[in-house]
């Protein structure tokens, strides 16, 4: 097992730029805001031959008794109960705060191991910086810089000390599917997380826009491992106004982008919105696989669930390849049938398939259709082979398949779909028209006797014709 290194800390002293040191990654967003972070954030790090787990937590209120903070309060407190070491993140540059005094107070009484961190020391004396947060007494303060990446790489090895390097231990992470649970805000993303997990893992709280940041979580369900990414909600670009809901945008694409497969979590109550057409616009670009989850289904009567899948059916037509769940992450009804289907979407977007069978089956379809003609021709397909994977891609073979409309790429697609049964997943079919050696080559001039043939014609045809 790795050690488990959690940060902790009042807000905006440093935590999640030391998180990204320590990583050596930019997953945590990172500003001059605080209680920018919300949610515990995982990440893996690595320093000669010790890995190590680094958990991110927001802002640490223990006073405060109800709300969001005391929401991330509990987020922090149970991040520490899985600690192995605690590093306790103060601020070198504005000194002890009785905040920190009470923080570590809290983290005493959890006897978890506590290492002392004065960070923003970058350019100090560091005897100077230190001398007071002694006062704490919780031994010898280290001075780090994390946005300067001083003495980061001591920290580390004073936090490993005790934990010596086991050879299987990278041998052991095996890759397994990535999952990001997407849509708009307050749909019930976090809320659906934290039923799959059986914990409250994320905060899920009656506010849009509580998750800012992608958090990853792994898990594991029916003896199955996965990586589920808890996004921020996506509104319409003309509502994203501040500063740090445009970087939660940014991470949130960049999430399903990363992902191999995408939740896409839609709110009955509030109906399909222009926005979910959206969302869903993008994730058929990325070409990731997709199941489609219409939350808060029990809140709902029979009148309304018929609007509801009408207006499904009407505006997210084009989602037909994916399965489609009625949940209620709140009570957890509906959750049974949901890994199936991704697991399903995600063993299509996976599959591998022999070049002669999709030969076959192209050739099947041509027969049973063919692709009209462009111009004077009509375009012919020889064969198919598979160009990757994640989505699957097909390309044809042939020569003037760049008159094939677009009408008969997506009958090839179906075709290709309902004979390899890969659901959940979009397909992409590529055309390439193998190149004419003769194309570029120009006739050799005709012979003395060739050309004299050729008007001898000419003359015969005015004297017959007239002209």
């Amino acid at each position: 097992m790795k050690p488990t290194l959690v940060l902790v800390g009042r807000p905006n002293v440093g935590k999640s730029t030391l998180f990204n040191r320590l990583t050596r990654t930019r997953d945590a967003i990172v500003a001059d805001i605080p209680g920018l972070t919300r949610d515990r954030h995982y990440g893996h790090g690595k320093i000669g031959l010790k890995p190590y787990l680094v958990v991110d937590t927001g802002g640490f209120e223990p006073v405060v008794k109800s709300g969001i903070l005391h929401a991330m309060a509990r987020q922090t407190l149970q991040a520490v109960d899985e600690a192995d070491v605690v590093l306790f993140v103060v601020d070198g540059r504005k000194g002890l705060a009785p905040h920190d005094k009470i923080i570590a107070e809290q983290l005493r009484k959890t006897g978890r191991k506590i290492l002392l961190v004065v960070n923003k020391t970058e350019g100090m004396q560091t005897s100077i910086i230190t001398s007071e947060f002694h006062e704490l007494g919780l031994g010898d303060p280290c001075a780090v810089s994390a946005l300067h990446g001083d003495h980061i790489a001591d920290l580390i090895d004073l936090a490993l000390a005790d934990y010596p390097y086991e050879e299987d231990a990278d041998a052991q992470q095996a890759k397994h599917p990535r999952i990001a649970i997407v849509g708009r805000p307050n749909v019930g993303k976090s809320t659906l997380i934290n039923s799959l997990l059986g914990e409250e893992r994320v905060i899920a709280f009656d506010q849009p826009g509580t998750t800012r940041d992608s958090i990853y979580i792994d898990f594991e369900y029916d003896q199955r491992s996965y990586t589920l990414i808890d996004t921020a909600g996506l509104r319409r670009r003309g509502k994203v106004l501040e500063t740090l809901e445009k970087f939660s945008v940014v991470k949130t694409l960049q999430s399903i982008e990363e992902a191999n497969l995408v939740i896409l979590v839609l709110d009955a109550k509030e109906g399909i919105s222009d926005q979910d057409a959206h969302i869903a616009g993008f994730i058929l670009e990325t070409g990731r696989a997709l199941v489609v989850a219409i939350n808060k289904w029990d809140s709902l009567d029979d009148y309304q669930r018929d609007v509801i899948k009408r207006e499904f059916a009407r505006r997210l037509a084009f989602l037909d390849f994916a399965s489609l769940h009625y949940i209620s992450a709140l009570y957890g009804r509906g959750l049974k049938a949901l890994m199936p289907s991704v697991d399903t979407a995600y063993a299509a977007a996976m599959a591998h398939i022999p070049t002669p069978r999709l030969t076959r089956a192209m050739l099947a379809a041509v027969s049973k259709q063919p692709p009209p003609r462009g111009g004077m021709s009509r375009p012919k397909m020889r064969y198919a082979h598979q160009g990757g994977s994640n989505p699957p891609l097909i390309i044809v073979h042939g020569s003037m398949l760049g008159h094939v409309p677009a009408t008969y790429r997506r009958y090839l697609e179906n075709t290709f779909r309902t004979v390899f049964g890969l659901k959940g997943t979009p397909l992409r079919v590529e055309f390439r028209t193998g190149h004419n050696p003769y194309a570029d080559k120009k006739a050799p001039p005709p012979s003395e006797q060739e050309a004299r043939r050729a008007h001898s014609r000419r003359r015969r045809n005015r004297k017959q014709y007239g002209r």
